[in-house]
């Protein structure tokens, strides 16, 4: 197998999730240009999990069908509507709207490029896979916003440029896609596709079930938060008017990630996930500390280690979710660890936006360190108590976000 194509299928994972972040380093300027609150700012950023939702429960298995290259091609289309919302974005409607549509296309891509790259490694290398996948995905998250960042701090049409940018970027990605080859044999037409959802976990695994599940909604959590809020509170907290900054520490945390994911890779799954929770105690009293002290050194320490304890969190846990399942059941335990990711990536930021307009930014910050050492907690004793000691030395297979 060549690399040139195993290339496509992480350039997807890797385009389609630096549009999550494109946004981030933005939303301070979308509220100074519509007029939002904070509340708002969380409830856009949030909306873009129903896109992941739908596109995870309804069409989680549309390239198991339909093939890898059509479902990769639908994926691409969504992205360019996305995109194009937010460049002619008029107001607060628009926003909504895009991110729901972003969502739902790095919901079909994900999954269809995944899939897609472990067949083009002839199905043997799963460790490989997943190594690939989770590097690009973080890759993608940290370029996004690396890149939104310094253009709208440096160069002209702040709101603009980033999706300019991004379009074009597509454009080679779509020859990629027509270049490689086809891995699904017996495909179907449109009107033979079953969207009937799929989400479930077996009686016999839902208590050892709930160990990565805390582990996916704590991780993601801060991850959420983040993404979501991480420019506003260097603005609020640091008095830093800078977007490219802004960016930059989100950037910071997705880039650790990958790195960290490189360096780890030979750590044991269950062994991973004990230590990403463990290091998420310290990183929640940095966090609070940063935003106290409005400290841009803590805040940048902090961000790093975060980065690590998601790198090591999120692929311990799925790979743990992964031993649990039962042959026949696994895109169903598998999609009921999803959501656990989703919902950690947005109620909380929902929560805090809730909370700061009516106790404070520092005050809000602590509720929510508090909530997540208790789940992180949680997930540590649920590990020690319900998870068989051979999983702790068993990879799992491919992750997706």
């Amino acid at each position: 197998m060549t690399p040139f194509r195993i290339v496509t299928p992480a350039a997807m994972i890797g385009m389609m999730f630096m549009a999550s972040t494109l946004v981030s380093p933005l939303y301070v300027l979308y509220q100074q240009a519509f007029g939002f609150s904070d509340v708002t700012l969380t409830l856009i950023y949030a909306v873009y999990v129903l896109g992941n939702l739908v596109a995870l429960l309804f069409f989680g298995r549309l390239s198991d069908q339909i093939g890898r290259k059509p479902a990769a091609w639908w994926a691409i289309v969504v992205a360019v509507a996305s995109t194009l919302l937010f460049l002619l974005a008029q107001g607060t409607a628009w926003l909504y709207v895009a991110r729901a549509l972003s969502g739902f296309a790095i919901g079909i891509a994900s999954g269809s490029a995944t899939a897609w790259l472990i067949e083009l490694l002839g199905g043997e290398q799963a460790r490989q896979a997943s190594l690939i996948t989770t590097t690009a995905n973080f890759s993608g998250l940290g370029l996004g916003s690396l890149l939104a960042g310094f253009l709208a701090q440096y160069e002209p049409w702040p709101l603009q440029l980033s999706y300019l940018v991004y379009l074009a970027a597509l454009v080679p990605l779509a020859l990629l896609v027509r270049a490689t080859p086809e891995t699904v044999r017996q495909r179907r037409g449109l009107r033979q596709v079953s969207l009937r959802p799929r989400l479930g976990v077996p009686a016999s695994v839902r208590r050892r079930f709930i160990a990565p599940a805390a582990a996916a909604l704590g991780t993601f959590s801060f991850i959420g938060f983040y993404a979501a809020l991480a420019p506003s509170l260097v603005r609020e907290r640091l008095h830093i008017e800078n977007h490219a900054l802004g960016g930059a520490i989100v950037a910071e945390l997705f880039i650790v990630s990958a790195l960290a994911m490189i360096a780890t890779r030979r750590l044991a799954s269950a062994s991973a996930m004990r230590w990403g929770l463990v290091l998420m105690l310290p990183s929640l009293v940095l966090l609070v500390l940063a935003s106290a002290r409005g400290s841009l050194l803590l805040l940048g320490v902090d961000t790093a280690l975060v980065g690590l304890c998601a790198a090591l969190a999120y692929r311990g846990s799925l790979q743990v979710a992964n031993q649990l399942a039962p042959a026949a059941q696994r895109a169903e335990i598998a999609s009921s660890y999803f959501v656990a990711c989703f919902v950690g990536n947005s109620l909380p930021v929902i929560g805090i936006g809730w909370l700061s307009v009516t106790l404070g930014s520092v005050a809000a910050i602590s509720i929510f360190a508090a909530l997540i050492a208790a789940v992180a907690v949680g997930a540590l004793v649920s590990l020690e108590y319900a998870l068989p000691p051979r999983s702790a030395h068993v990879q799992g297979s491919s992750p997706q976000r």
